[in-house]
């Protein structure tokens, strides 16, 4: 259930798929050759996505929070290995810099992370939990580039429509798959016990999946957006600071303590951060130089 519910909410971009405008296609490949493009590249993200929920949840349920989001800050590494091998993307000081300091950043709060693990938890099942949560970290950085792959080289349309139909493709897609785990597994007989046995009632645990999976949604729609916007490497970059920041909304929210660690963890996000911004800004402006250029050389031979 915890791996479903990660993509079961996917009805509700029916809504802003309805008052989006449908974006034309600039690729002249035919209908046909398209929808089968379509269809395959759909079902392939939707198998990885599911396959990338699943392997989350069995980590988090063998591993140590601390352990699991010190693993998990991997996925920053992975991101820029994938992105250079299948996004063609530049690194520069300022970019190398942003993705060292920003996992230094999520490990140091993971090393803070004072939470005691699964109780019972034998010696085999933490190596099950250990390697679960590295594939999902290096699955989740190879779906995010293929995602950028996607947009750049089969759906080449113009608004954000496209975003909204990826996501709701692959969700449904991983959505299937889950569904039929859950029944294969057997773990669907025990989920009329676990809604007894929630402590608000049953009424609150239907509440706390519907809304569970509606914020899954929107935080997998801001993900993908990202990656259609500027890159699959900037939005892991984003992701991972925002774990860094997570314990300033704690101290406000649930009055939780600050420390030197959190603080120093927040001190290197926010370099990370401004390193990968400061050298998106010197892309814009030397993109910028070079379409004033080209510009006034056009100008100047009447072209």
């Amino acid at each position: 259930m915890a791996t479903l519910v990660q993509t079961i909410g996917f009805p509700i971009l029916l809504v802003p798929l309805a008052l989006l405008p449908s974006s034309k296609e600039t690729s002249s490949t035919s209908s046909y050759t398209s929808f089968s493009t379509l269809a395959l590249i759909y079902f392939l993200l939707g198998i990885l996505l599911a396959g990338d929920d699943m392997l989350y949840s069995v980590g988090l349920l063998y591993l140590p929070a601390s352990t699991y989001s010190l693993i998990c800050a991997t996925q920053l590494a992975f991101n820029a290995v994938f992105s250079y091998f299948l996004n063609s993307q530049k690194f520069t000081v300022l970019i190398l810099n942003s993705v060292v300091v920003l996992t230094l950043s999520a490990a140091l709060l993971a090393v803070n992370d004072e939470s005691d693990g699964p109780e019972g938890v034998s010696k085999w099942k933490f190596a099950i939990g250990f390697i679960s949560t590295v594939g999902a970290s290096a699955f989740y950085s190879l779906l995010l580039s293929l995602m950028q792959l996607t947009f750049q080289k089969v759906l080449k349309k113009e608004t954000f429509s496209v975003v909204l139909e990826l996501q709701f493709y692959i969700s449904l897609v991983a959505s299937c798959v889950c569904v039929i785990g859950l029944f294969a597994s057997g773990e669907w007989k025990t989920l009329h016990q676990e809604m007894e046995g929630f402590a608000r009632g049953k009424g609150s645990y239907i509440l706390t999946l519907v809304w569970t999976a509606i914020c899954w949604q929107v935080c997998s729609v801001g993900v993908a957006g990202l990656v259609f916007i500027v890159s699959s490497l900037f939005s892991n970059v984003i992701s991972t600071f925002a774990l860094a920041v997570v314990p300033i909304a704690s101290v406000i929210v649930l009055h939780d303590q600050m420390n030197g660690i959190k603080v120093i963890s927040m001190l290197l996000a926010l370099w990370g951060f401004a390193s990968y911004t400061y050298q998106n800004y010197l892309d814009d402006v030397k993109a910028r130089e070079t379409l004033a250029n080209a510009d006034e050389t056009c100008g100047n031979s009447s072209c």
